[in-house]
């Protein structure tokens, strides 16, 4: 099951399969599809996990099992790539709050986020290479760009279980929270990411823009009423 939650410029994704560890089967490939088709014009997406025990553990092998063949394999691989690619290209900020362990498949779905934030007793590991398969959802990619091939090498080569602090010492994770109280800490941020000057900044972080079109951005927002509403309450404390 997939829940979706619009409110205030926010969506939140929770994927909610308590059954398999919230991990990912064909249906819920379909749901989240569903979901990102709603989304609408949310300014910032958030993506958890039902409970705390797992934020996704990867794909459902009792479901995928199934899959025998080369070209059902890869038509699963990349129906699921083509989601998280959705996930990446999401136009405003997309913050993946980790509320339970994230292993395999699950870590490729979290690096297509472009922020992390766990709770301070959550692991997280590229551990495809124990079922003798690869990434194949993008992370593989993706976790190069974050971390450098030779250190996205060195994880997803061996499979190695990060906790919580050294996930976040490497750059894995972008913050640890701790876990009393870790849902209601993790909205408030993501309520602060739903704005559309969060949106620009993520434009000027993720890719190269021309300066003008950077200028162009900012004189877009210094017009808007919420700067100039913004503005007149800070030089009124001031008075």
């Amino acid at each position: 099951m997939v829940e979706l939650e619009l409110l205030d410029g926010l969506a939140i994704i929770t994927i909610d399969r308590p059954q398999a560890r919230n991990a990912i089967d064909p249906g819920t490939m379909g749901e989240l599809e569903k979901a990102l088709d709603t989304v609408g014009d949310a300014k910032a997406l958030a993506l958890t996990g039902a409970g705390d025990k797992a934020f996704v553990s990867g794909g459902d092998l009792k479901e995928l099992a199934r899959l025998r063949t080369e070209a059902e394999a890869a038509d699963m691989a990349l129906r699921m790539r083509a989601l998280c690619d959705r996930i990446a290209s999401f136009p405003g900020p997309v913050m993946a709050a980790l509320n339970g362990h994230a292993f395999g498949g699950g870590a490729e779905v979290a690096v297509a986020a472009d922020i992390r934030i766990a709770a301070e007793d959550i692991r997280i590991a590229f551990n495809q290479t124990k079922l003798a398969i690869v990434p194949a959802w993008g992370g593989a990619e993706r976790l190069a760009r974050l971390m450098g091939p030779g250190r996205a090498l060195l994880l997803a080569g061996t499979g190695r279980v990060l906790d919580a602090a050294e996930a976040e010492r490497l750059g894995l994770v972008d913050l640890v929270l701790p876990r009393a109280g870790f849902p209601e800490a993790w909205r408030e941020v993501a309520r602060a990411l739903a704005t559309a000057q969060a949106g620009e900044i993520k434009n000027l972080t993720t890719r190269a823009r021309p300066p003008r079109e950077a200028a162009a951005a900012f004189a877009r927002l210094w017009v808007s009423d919420e700067h100039w509403d913004a503005a007149e309450r800070v030089m009124s404390r001031g008075k």
